[in-house]
Order: C-alpha cells, then structure tokens, then sequence
C-alpha cells in the first residue's frame, strides 16, 4: 500500500510539472529522494507517467489531433500537412538517441541527484536567456522543427525540462509563444507512444518481476492530474514569462543540493 501512496505522489508530480517548464522527470527523480520510494522499473516508472500526460494532452488537443491526421488523406489542407511533416522531422534525434542509448538513459534514472540538479541549473538558464527574446512573432519552419527536436533530445536527462527546452529554444528562434507552446506538447506525443509500443513488442509489460499497482496509481494520478493541468497551463506557459520558472528552477536546485549535502 505504501508503494502504491508514493506513486500516486509521483503520478501527481508529473502531471502538474510536464505542463510546466520546470522538467517534469527531474521532480519525479527528486521526489523519489525525498520519499525514499524507488520503483521496481525506475525507467518503466517514469516512461509509464510520461504516457499519462500524454493521453491527457491527447485528450484535451483531440480536435487539432483530429485535424492534423485528417489532413494527412486530404489534398487541400496544406497547413495541417505541413504542421504533421515538422511534428515528424522534430521527433527524429530524440527518437535515434532513445534508441541507440536506451541502457544508458535508464542508469540516469536512478536517484542522480547531483545531474538532475546541474540540468535544472542549465534548464532555469536556458528560460531565463529565453526570457530576454521579445519579439516572438514567427511560425515553426522545418529547420526550426529540426532545432526544437534537438532540445527535445537533449531534454532526455533528467533535470533537462523537455518543454522549457523546446519552447525556449521556439522563443530563441522567434516563434510565436503560443505556436510554440502547441508545437511543443504536441510533438512528444508520437515518441510516448512510439516507446510504449516498443516496450509492448519486447515483453516489458509481461515481465514477472514489475509490480503493476504502483504502476497503474501513478498512471491515474498522472493522467487525471495532467488532464486539468494542461487545460489551463498552457495559456500560463504561453503567457507567463519564463524567467520566473527559472527562478523556481534555480532555487529547486539549490535546496536539492543542500538536502542532498545534509543527507550524505
């Protein structure tokens, strides 16, 4: 019962962190720490919650889901075509380096508190170098999608927000801050579920040894919490300027590293 308390905590964690520029993976890695609760698949665990925000994000963006697939059998709907082709292309160097270094990812997901506080030092950077860049009034371009996909990959170490890495690096690039915010959750979606299937042909799921409640409880949590979450954060994230989520960023660190000092 107590696994299943604490991965409701986490599940809580990343759904209202994923929506966030705040790097929702180097919360769930900090608060396994503090709850001194590591899961019995650390990378399962975590890639399990990251499905949930994204069907949540699925849910609340059906319509444009809806639209961007529907265009892709359409000869007239240009702009949706286009948006699927850059959603496709920005996938790509995540998709290689998860891949290709799949084992190594999973060792970063084992209680790095020192990495995990170092990548939020450099995410809260990154936002608040971003924040400087006013005039947001571009459109997501294929070399953009490009750039954005490589934030995106980098964003894999935990600490690295994927959506502060990839709406910062729009922002940088001139783009639009609410184009930006709808590029940057729609264009996880396609890896989510990619891993999953992955996880699914290759008999993760059918494992003797995973525990599934604890599984199961951070999913719900994740997905009902991200649901409602990501109805109003995105106009936060698309609104708010970014240099107070670096603040949180840097002083989530600090506090990490002093706790983390004090206790070993």
């Amino acid at each position: 019962m107590e696994q299943i308390i604490y991965a409701i905590i986490l599940g809580i964690i990343q759904g209202l962190a994923e929506f966030l520029p705040v790097s929702s993976s180097g919360h769930i890695e900090l608060g396994k720490f503090f709850l001194d609760f590591e899961p019995q698949d650390n990378l399962l665990f975590t890639v399990v919650v990251h499905f949930a925000t994204a069907l949540s994000t699925f849910v609340v963006f059906r319509k444009d889901i809806w639209e961007i697939l529907t265009s892709l059998f359409s000869t007239k709907d240009r702009e949706n075509q286009q948006f699927a082709l850059k959603i496709i292309v920005s996938m790509v160097p995540a998709a290689l380096i998860g891949v290709l270094f799949d084992e190594e990812l999973e060792v970063l997901f084992d209680r790095q508190i020192i990495l995990v506080c170092v990548c939020l030092y450099i995410t809260g950077l990154l936002l608040f170098v971003a924040d400087k860049s006013k005039s947001t009034t571009g459109k997501v371009t294929f070399g953009n999608a490009l750039i954005i996909g490589i934030a995106q990959a980098i964003a894999l170490l935990p600490g690295i927000s994927r959506s502060g890495a990839t709406i910062a690096t729009s922002v940088l690039l001139k783009i639009e801050r609410k184009q930006a915010a709808r590029f940057s959750f729609l264009m996880v979606l396609p890896l989510i579920f990619g891993k999953m299937a992955k996880d699914t042909m290759d008999g993760t799921w059918t494992q003797g040894d995973v525990a599934i409640m604890p599984l199961v409880a951070g999913f719900i949590a994740a997905f009902v919490v991200g649901y409602f979450a990501c109805t109003w954060m995105i106009k936060l994230v698309s609104n708010a300027q970014l240099k107070y989520f670096s603040y949180y960023c840097f002083a989530v660190a600090t506090i990490s590293l002093i706790w983390y000092s004090i206790a070993y």
